[in-house]
Order: C-alpha cells, then structure tokens, then sequence
C-alpha cells in the first residue's frame, strides 16, 4: 500500500514539473517593488543588497524594512540610500511596550511600496543574475497574483550541507507540482511575488498575525487558487542563501516550518501527511521484512522498481534546478529526509516557537 500511495505521488503530481516546459510569458516589464526585511543583518546586507539593487532592469524600487536592528544596519543603510536612488530604507525603533513579529515589518514594507507588484527575499539571499526581477515579473499576466519561485541554499561540502539541499530541492519539487497540479499551497520567503492589491483586498496576515512564523507559506495557502498562481524556475530566477552550519540549527529551523504547516488548509495538510507517512511506512515495511526473513530478493526487486519509478523524475526535475549533483545520491539522502521528518514533527510538539530574531 506504501509503495503505490508513493508511486501515486510521484507519477501524477511530480512529474507534472519533471515534464513541464512552462507557459508563454508577457515580455512586457512592469514596475516592481523589492521588500527585505532585516534585524541585525549588517553583515549580510554589505554583501548581498547591492545584487539586488542592480538587477537589469528598467523600473523597480528596493525597499528594506530595517527592524529595530541594533548593529550598524542602519549606518549602512543609509551610505547605501545616497548611493541609490531606487532604495528606499524603512526604519522600525525598538518599543518595550510593543514586540512584533516579522509580518508587522513586512507590512509596513508593503505599505511603503509604489508599485502592486511586490518580489520578497531576506537579507540573506543573493539573485542568481541580473535577471532576476525580469524572470520573476514576466509571470505577471492578466489574473496572475501570485508567483512561486525557488530559493536554493549554497554547494558547500559535508553531508549535512546535502541533507538541507536536498530537503530544500524536494520541498521545491513539491510545491511546484502541486502548483501545476492546481492546488498551490505554500511558497517560500526567499524568492516569490504578489501583488499589493491582493495582500490588501484580502487583508493580508490579519488571519494568522498571532503566529510568529508563515508571513510566506500561510499567506500564499490562504489565497492561492489554481486560476491565479504560476511558477518561475528559470536559473537566473533562484536566490541563493547560506545553509544552517550545523543540525541543531537547521532541525530548529525545520521545526518552526512544521509548526506553520498545521495551520495549512485541511486538504493540504492531509495530502502533505500522507504523502510523508507513506515514505516512512515503506522504509519501516523493509525494514520489517528483513527482520522476519522474507524473500530479500523480492524485497530488493520491490525497492528497484521505486527507485526506477522516482529516479527519472527527480533527474529531470534537478535539472530544472541545477541540482543534479543531489540526485545521485538520491537512496541515501531520501532514507535520512523520511526517518528525519518524524523526528521533527514530534519535536515540534515540545518546542515553543522562538520570535523573529
């Protein structure tokens, strides 16, 4: 039953992305707000902000939410406004009264923004070109509101540094399928768009403000539809940013993302869960084979026609995402990512949520 729910996922959702060749697109260029929020990230902004302030690209603004930052991000900030004309700096002071999360910066980013066309990425993250803002903004046709891109972390070497691309590039994989499949549920901060006017014509975090974390995925599965969502997966469309250094990092960052994603749609919650459970309860089926001392040769035949089935679609779809170096190590890295997923999820039961920092 595992095998086939697995089979089932991979050969009518996956590989509507592993296939897809992508929609005409409007080359017409429309005037684009860029919103980054930063606390602290003096180090980062010095060396990311300027590839974002020189996209190629006829007419957009860059507007960063400076949050109650206490380094030098608001020096900086400010050399870098008489540099540019084109960013606009936001500064939110520090009230003992009043802490807020990272969707009230968000907002009032959004508030100061010109244009309807809003693009979000962190202070982390760096445009993979100077096309960037083109590739994103193109999918801004009639009745498009919404554009899902892809936020890729770093190459750098280890195992961990795969285990956090590879999960990245299959929650990728996930929700750009899911997307073609006509049930958008969740996009990424790092790299994604909207417009103004939906953010206020559906009044915006006011449904999930209370929770510090999903100012991207809650709001992209609250008001995503298949009627008003494309994706965007041209190389030069990624933003890059730098992985968690070590596991306890990267599994507290996983447990925040769990967290949020109780609070998806029903329908969404129920497809993601048994899309997870089925992956464990296969694992955990072999496993239980070999112990009682079945047939391994049928048990090795059944294991090969998974990876025959999966194998193709992910090559293809990690070549979409220049990450094809993952996909060859494709066994091992989706044994750790199933048994791992459990672990997360039971420890986000016991782990309170840490504020935007």
């Amino acid at each position: 039953m595992a095998f086939m729910i697995r089979a089932g996922y991979y050969l009518m959702i996956y590989l509507r992305f592993a296939l897809y060749k992508g929609k005409s697109v409007s080359h017409e260029t429309q005037p684009v707000s860029v919103i980054v929020c930063a606390r602290n990230e003096v180090n980062n902004l010095r060396k990311y902000l300027h590839t974002v302030l020189e996209q190629a690209y006829p007419s957009f603004e860059v507007i960063v939410v400076n949050d109650c930052s206490w380094d030098e991000s608001g020096v900086f900030l400010d050399e870098m406004e008489k540099k540019y004309a084109h960013l606009k700096v936001v500064t939110i002071q520090e009230q003992e009264k009043y802490r807020h999360a990272k969707k009230f910066a968000l907002t009032l980013g959004i508030k100061a923004a010109k244009n309807d066309i809003l693009l979000f990425t962190d202070a982390d993250c760096m445009p993979a070109g100077k096309n960037w803002l083109t590739d994103m903004q193109y999918h801004f046709t009639k009745g498009t509101e919404i554009v899902l891109g892809y936020g890729p972390y770093r190459k750098e070497k280890g195992f961990l540094n795969k285990m956090i691309r590879f999960d990245a590039f299959l929650i990728a994989v996930q929700y750009f399928s899911f997307a073609l499949a006509g049930m958008p549920y969740m996009g990424v901060g790092r790299n994604m768009a909207y417009r103004k006017s939906l953010f206020f014509r559906t009044k915006g975090f006011a449904r999930h403000y209370h929770l510090l974390s999903g100012d991207d995925d809650l709001f992209v599965n609250e008001n995503a539809d298949a009627k008003n969502t494309r994706i965007e997966f041209q190389p030069d469309s990624f933003t890059y940013s730098d992985p968690k250094k070590t596991f306890g990092e990267w599994s507290r960052q996983k447990i925040r993302h769990i967290g949020t994603g109780k609070h998806y749609k029903s329908k969404h919650q129920l497809l993601l869960f048994i899309n997870s459970f089925s992956g464990l309860l296969f694992f955990f089926s072999l496993i239980a084979l070999l112990v009682l001392h079945f047939d391994w040769r049928i048990i090795l035949s059944l294991y090969a026609i998974k990876i025959l089935i999966e194998f193709p679609i992910l090559y293809l779809s990690s070549k979409k995402l220049q990450e094809t170096d993952l996909v060859w190590l494709f066994p091992v890295l989706e044994f750790f990512n199933v048994i791992l997923q459990p672990v997360f999820f039971f420890s986000n039961l016991v782990t309170k949520q840490k504020p935007w920092k």
